[in-house]
């Protein structure tokens, strides 16, 4: 059997601007995205007669509303190809936590099937296919640290963020990202366009006021366990900490790694009742 094992890394938002919302329903966004070292495990099967996703976490389809599944469908369609592939994902990222599990999946079965067929598709083609998957899942492409705007289709690399690691903090409830947009009051947001990325290249000490996230208004109105999460990170010595993306898990970013060892440590003693995950930005 023709078997490719492949990784899945999650994301975080380091800033997070809802800047419009188009007739269509999609909202617009400026956001500073960034990959870190927290992965799904995916196992391809190649060369299937059809395909078929499989995931033993109660919350993740294995039909086709599955992201990798949508993303195989789109692939094998665009290029004429009968054949299918299995796909099943050991899911260590958390889902409903705002860590981009699914879209990341999608774009890891999008990425290796275009190379197990010969590179057919180029990365600007592959982006645009992936858009049509879901809005995260050209980021994951793209593969970079990326001021991302638009819908998720304008992607701009940003070099030079300094090495820093995250303890990821996930309450173990699910948030849905399509209740979290619904719920949204635009007249809440700042809808600023242009968030200086330059200002997260120069002090860490300045991370504390310079992460913000739109989305919060909604997700800790709802789930005041977030704000929890957030002041827990500070006071276990994370120089600023934030919801990720539309929410319910929570980062906190260190200078080292050592001290973020010691801040999970303490957030253990103090919160068995959360998961926790140290992993480092994965850059450029």
């Amino acid at each position: 059997m023709n078997t490719l094992t492949i990784k899945a890394p999650a994301k975080i938002n380091l800033f997070l601007k809802v800047t419009g919302k188009r007739r269509d329903g999609y909202h617009e966004l400026s956001t500073l995205m960034c990959r870190v070292g927290l992965y799904d495990r995916i196992v391809l099967c190649l060369d299937q007669p059809c395909i078929t996703v499989r995931c033993p976490h109660p919350s993740v389809p294995e039909g086709e509303q599955n992201l990798a599944f949508k993303a195989a469908a789109a692939f094998f369609e665009t290029l004429g190809i009968t054949h299918g592939v299995g796909i099943s994902i050991d899911k260590r990222i958390p889902v409903g936590a705002g860590l981009g599990g699914g879209s990341s999946d999608a774009a890891a079965v999008l990425t290796a099937l275009n190379n197990h067929y010969g590179t057919p598709l180029t990365q600007e083609v592959l982006m645009r296919l992936a858009l049509t998957v879901g809005a995260d899942v050209p980021f994951f492409i793209f593969g970079k640290t990326a001021l991302v705007t638009g819908i998720g289709e304008k992607l701009r690399p940003v070099a030079g963020m300094p090495r820093l690691w995250a303890v990821l903090v996930y309450p173990r409830f699910e948030i849905s990202t399509a209740w979290v947009y619904k719920h949204l009051n635009l007249q809440l947001t700042k809808c600023e366009e242009n968030y200086n990325v330059s200002w997260f290249l120069e002090d860490l000490s300045r991370f504390k006021d310079l992460l913000f996230n739109d989305l919060e208004q909604v997700s800790t109105g709802a789930f005041p366990e977030i704000q929890t999460l957030k002041r827990a990170l500070i006071q276990g010595g994370a120089a600023g900490a934030l919801m990720c993306g539309s929410g319910s898990a929570v980062f906190g970013l260190f200078e080292t790694r050592r001290q973020a060892v010691r801040g999970l440590e303490g957030l253990k003693r103090r919160f068995a009742c959360w998961d926790m995950f140290l992993a480092d930005l994965l850059l450029p």
